[in-house]
């Protein structure tokens, strides 16, 4: 016999709406927003605790994270500090039965996009999920414009030149900087040599073909703690920056 969390654990997966990882202690809570969220075109992967949470949280980098405070051996606050961690641009909104100030005031300076007092209304709850959503999307693509790219687990920043992941920052090269840009600009298409070799060398002569190949393998080497991204060689043309969607991995 399955308990709820079993039955329940990865529901949703056949949607093709955002994808939620749910964090919810109390069984029949978490069954009702798990099957409301899924009625809703949610995809969601129900959990009871912090440690199942980071696992699906790592395996499923979702498009947001409905987390309950009170959760048994770790708070939802602290599970959101790891989370955060490794991706510091996720939304993130807190579920919890406590109304004191100074708890919402916690919750929002660790960086939460909303903060539900139990008890909630359902609609309203999805309401507000579709709110952060949408307020985030339009974030992330404007990151283009402002210079920041999400690539698979890393956050790269043209302006500043730097690629971090999980809180460790590496910082790049005006020319590793300059490439990667246009790879991102790119993304799963196809960056052609003599286009890259232009605007980032002023010249496509075969000396800077070299260097350019020295270049992209660095590149790899930088990325290479995420499995879902490859910078693939298309012969003859260029290089084309792919990130795997995990549902591949």
């Amino acid at each position: 016999m399955t308990t709820p969390a079993e039955s329940h654990s990865g529901g949703g997966a056949s949607a093709t709406g955002p994808t939620i990882v749910l964090v919810e202690d109390d069984p029949n809570l978490g069954v009702v927003l798990h099957d409301v969220l899924v009625g809703r075109g949610f995809a969601v992967t129900l959990c009871r605790a912090g440690d199942e949470a980071m696992a699906a949280f790592e395996a499923r980098r979702p498009d947001l994270c409905l987390i309950d405070v009170m959760l048994p051996r770790q708070d939802g606050f602290e599970l959101a500090r790891q989370m955060r961690a490794i991706d510091e641009r996720v939304p993130l909104v807190f579920l919890t039965a406590r109304s004191l100030p100074e708890d919402r005031i916690h919750g929002l300076t660790l960086g939460a996009d909303d903060y539900v007092t139990k008890p909630f209304n359902l609609e309203e709850l999805v309401l507000r999920l579709r709110a952060v959503l949408r307020r985030t999307r339009a974030t992330r693509q404007n990151g283009a414009a402002e210079g920041t790219w999400k690539i698979g687990a890393y956050l790269f920043s043209y302006r500043e030149r730097r690629l971090s992941r999980e809180g460790r920052i590496r910082s790049l090269t005006h020319k590793e900087a300059e490439l990667l840009r246009l790879l991102c600009l790119r993304q799963n298409d196809v960056l052609e040599r003599s286009t890259a070799l232009v605007e980032v060398w002023g010249t496509d002569s075969i000396f800077t073909a070299r260097s350019m190949d020295v270049y992209v393998s660095r590149l790899r080497k930088h990325l290479r703690d995420d499995p879902r991204i490859e910078i693939l060689s298309v012969h003859g043309v260029g290089f084309s920056l792919v990130v795997h969607d995990n549902s591949e991995t």
